[in-house]
């Protein structure tokens, strides 16, 4: 499984949902949604600032991931971006690779 964290910022609509449900129910509705793209919800924190929301899920490939963000978002309450997190394991491997590179202009 790969992990990814989510952004998201509400809407006029998403932000009169989440007063009616309250903070835990909305956590329960996105667990169910990343569940049904067979993952699982390791975070889920609120805050101030540009997002509103702060995900972290376990997603089979970058396609669940994909499919959870484009179900969540063509509702239009929710704004969502992800990012591909990786570990520090894998940037080890990125390092130990040797790949040419030619800085423009150069």
């Amino acid at each position: 499984m790969a992990k990814y964290m989510l952004r998201a910022g509400y809407s006029r609509e998403g932000l009169s949902g989440l007063l009616k449900e309250g903070g835990s129910g909305r956590r329960a509705a996105l667990a169910e949604t990343i569940e049904a793209a067979g993952g699982t919800l390791e975070a889920f924190y609120y805050a101030f600032g540009e997002s509103d929301l702060y995900m972290i899920a376990d997603l089979p490939d970058d396609a669940s991931a994909a499919a959870v963000s484009l179900a969540i978002s063509a509702v239009g309450a929710i704004h969502v971006s992800i990012t591909v997190l990786i570990t520090p394991e894998t940037v080890d491997e990125a390092v130990a690779k040797s790949v040419s590179y030619r800085a423009p202009g150069a």
